[in-house]
């Protein structure tokens, strides 16, 4: 299954619509899991990400697909090009 990984920080509204945005792209035929993390949670994640966040990783040594707003070409490309690989076939 396919898993992202949404940097994030408790009182972001841009981190709580990209959630929300990216929920909205799964289906039953195409589902997958998110992982989100709190960067104020660890320093280093503050250091690296601070101000950027909300970031989305996908999990297959992707660079970042986007960051403050959910870019849903990327995302959609992401899941077209890996999901194949994410169900064994």
């Amino acid at each position: 299954m396919i898993k992202f990984t949404l940097y994030s920080r408790s009182w972001c509204h841009l981190c709580e619509d990209m959630l929300a945005a990216l929920r909205k792209l799964e289906t039953p035929g195409r589902p997958f899991e998110i992982e989100v993390i709190d960067v104020d949670a660890d320093p280093a994640l503050v250091e690296r990400f601070d101000e950027l966040v909300p970031v989305l990783y996908g999990d297959l040594a992707e660079p970042e697909l986007c960051h403050y707003f959910l870019d849903e070409t990327a995302v959609r490309r992401y899941l077209e090009r890996y999901q194949p690989l994410a169900l064994g076939t």
